[in-house]
């Protein structure tokens, strides 16, 4: 069966995302993926002579690439559904909601209605993002703009875009920060271990740590750029003793997508998951299959992008004095840093009694 994965490289400006794109085909490759690369569009119409600064506005412009960017992405898949393959890996210099950094509400609004779409469907359409901080935040001798003619920020703005960049895709389900925490080689090699342990690479571990807090200022969370909130309806379905299979919807205002996850345990904070992306349609056959013994779960979650790390706050509506912090890493010592807001009761990672299986037991 062809295995096709979408995903996004993206990152402020001098981020190494051109040197990104030289490492990741040369892992991947060599782990037996045919790998794509969709290139980025904003360079592509701005040296062509298509810009904010050309169009009747910056709008207009926004309109074009958006556009484009969505037509190269669909040409590219199309192409993939041909190759003989097993497994192609699709990688977008940049995705859609990059372009929301450049644009405010109003034009952004103008832009999802010029192309009958919705940000969910945008921002979801990708099965992960990474994302590269620009060198402008930590490793500032090293920033240049004599590399890429379409870039004119200075250091300050280019700081700013990455934060608006990376609170573009706040929300989505797959997405992780590489920062200059370390030299620019091991930023490089970071990023390949992050693709690699999101396909499973060689095998599809989830590593989680889950945390009980006390309930969050929710009117904090809504206020800040670098959070979004998210509507989860999560049912489980009848399936073998050693495997968990849920399906879940996923989005807010209306707009939903929909995922299958089967989830078999090797350890207290290592499991095995495999996730796929459904149809409506298939998402309203398997519930069918639904396990009577357990009820559905319905939380708000707040995505939260702090210090790099990517923070899922869940809040059920059957606690007012507590909520769920998890955070996915790719190193299970990895140092977990939590904004003072949030305030940890205790870490309740192999805590049956919190997992949405125990939970949704009636």
């Amino acid at each position: 069966m062809k295995e096709i994965t979408k995903i996004v490289i993206t990152g402020g400006p001098c981020a190494g995302k051109s040197t990104a794109m030289s490492w990741v085909q040369k892992a991947f490759t060599q782990m037996g993926y045919s790998v794509l690369f969709v290139p980025e569009t904003a360079t592509e119409l701005i040296t062509g002579g298509v810009a904010p600064w050309t169009c009747g506005a910056n709008g207009d412009y926004q309109k074009c690439q958006l556009k484009l960017q969505l037509d190269k992405e669909a040409v590219f898949e199309q192409a993939a559904m041909t190759m003989a393959a097993e497994k192609v890996l699709i990688v977008c210099d940049r995705g859609a909601l990059d372009n929301k950094a450049y644009m405010n509400d109003t034009e952004f609004s103008q832009v999802l209605e010029f192309l009958g779409t919705n940000e969910i469907e945008l921002r979801d359409n990708y099965d992960a993002v990474f994302h590269l901080v620009t060198a402008a935040k930590g490793a500032e001798e090293f920033y240049t703009t004599a590399n890429n003619a379409a870039r004119t920020e200075t250091l300050d703005e280019a700081a700013a875009l990455d934060d608006k960049l990376i609170s573009a895709w706040t929300g989505h389900p797959h997405l992780r920060v590489i920062d200059n925490s370390a030299s620019f080689e091991e930023k490089m090699k970071r990023l390949v271990a992050e693709i690699s342990s999101f396909l499973g690479e060689p095998e599809p571990f989830e590593i989680e740590r889950k945390y009980l807090i006390e309930y969050p200022d929710l009117e904090w969370l809504e206020s800040i750029p670098n959070c979004q909130r998210v509507e989860i309806i999560q049912t489980y379905l009848k399936s073998e003793n050693d495997e968990e299979v849920r399906v879940r919807q996923r989005g807010y205002d209306g707009h939903y997508i929909y995922f299958q996850t089967t989830k078999r345990k090797v350890s207290d904070i290592r499991r095995v998951e495999i996730e796929r992306r459904l149809s409506e349609s298939e998402y309203i056959r398997l519930l069918m299959n639904a396990d009577t013994t357990k009820r559905q779960i319905r939380k708000d979650r707040y995505c939260l992008t702090y210090k790099n790390q990517y923070f899922e706050i869940d809040v059920y509506p059957f606690w007012n004095d507590r909520a769920i912090a998890e955070i996915e890493l790719s190193d299970e010592n990895a140092e977990i840093v939590f904004p003072e807001q949030i305030k940890v009761i205790k870490e309740v990672t192999d805590d049956e009694s919190y997992k949405n299986a125990s939970l949704a037991k009636v």
